[in-house]
């Protein structure tokens, strides 16, 4: 790669680490490119450079930062293991993650936003969906999960968890929860129960707990 493709790949590196420091601290409304270029130490005229619009800049850090999220998931998916403890697993993994990072994860689910940036939102939950569609069949196969329509049961189960962060996640509302492992195992508990089969041991008191949720948090990934 010529140097020049490398300075610019590295000056747009930072201006997307600034205004992801930005959304994180105080959403979208704060996403001006005024304090993106405070916070990358550089003129506001480079930003245009690279982002045309600040609707485009904040639709590459959803894309951007959804992705990784996205992957996280998928990781889930693909490891070994039961279908079940996958439910389980990427459902606390998302929730403590949003959790970690809450003003971030309020801005890539919840927060009223530019509205051509909506469809790159909207990707992203198909996106986490399309994940979970994959555990489910996998389920279905392993005798694990009742028969459902996959693609509305993955659908339902992102909108069960995402829903079910958004008191937690809104400024203004109770906040993080002090018990933070158990509001996640509660939620992970509700969703596996959408899809599995009466007598599921999963949701039997005792349960063990995995340690797929040791995910590097929102913040620092």
């Amino acid at each position: 790669m010529a140097t020049r493709e490398v300075r610019a790949l590295d000056k747009k590196t930072q201006i997307l680490r600034a205004a992801r420091g930005v959304v994180m601290d105080g959403g979208f409304q704060e996403l001006q490119m005024n304090a993106v270029a405070s916070a990358a130490g550089i003129a506001v005229g480079t930003i245009y450079r690279y982002f045309p619009s600040r609707a485009d800049l904040c639709a590459t850090i959803v894309s951007t930062v959804s992705q990784r999220e996205v992957d996280v998931l998928s990781g889930i998916a693909v490891a070994e293991g039961e279908p079940s403890q996958k439910v389980r697993d990427a459902v606390r993994t998302f929730v403590l993650r949003a959790v970690r990072g809450k003003r971030l994860a309020y801005g890539l689910i919840f927060e009223p936003i530019d509205p051509e940036v909506e469809s790159m939102r909207l990707k992203y939950r198909l996106s986490v969906a399309r994940v979970f569609e994959a555990i489910i069949k996998e389920g279905l196969a392993a005798g694990e999960f009742r028969k459902v329509d996959v693609r509305v049961a993955a659908t339902c189960l992102v909108g069960a968890f995402m829903e079910g962060l958004i008191s937690v996640l809104a400024p203004g509302f109770g906040g993080v929860p002090l018990q933070t492992e158990e509001f996640a195992d509660s939620i992970a508990d509700l969703c596996l129960a959408a899809v599995a089969k009466p007598g599921n041991r999963l949701l039997e008191r005792g349960r063990p707990v995995t340690g797929a949720l040791e995910a590097v948090s929102l913040k620092k990934s």
